[in-house]
């Protein structure tokens, strides 16, 4: 397998991801973090580090919403224990 199909590969993969943890509300960031070691928080982090190698400027908020699915604050009130 080439670099650039394994890429497109891990990059459906992780939006899969997202997708999966935007549809299991229920399960809060503390527990992800006390079972796995990260949470939704995290992978926000992660991509925001990643697009700052890359020189594209995205705030911690934009990361968010985009794991998220929704602006943190909306998804916090709703559905924060």
């Amino acid at each position: 397998m080439d670099n650039k199909l394994n890429q497109e590969l891990q990059s459906l993969t992780f939006e899969r991801l997202l997708s999966h943890l935007r549809e299991r509300k229920d399960v809060q960031n503390i527990d992800l973090m006390n079972l796995s070691g990260f949470c939704r928080n995290c992978l926000s982090k992660w991509y925001k580090e990643e697009a700052d190698k890359k020189g594209i400027v995205i705030s911690d908020l934009d990361a968010r919403e985009h794991v998220y699915g929704m602006p943190y604050p909306e998804w916090k009130e709703k559905y924060q224990k």
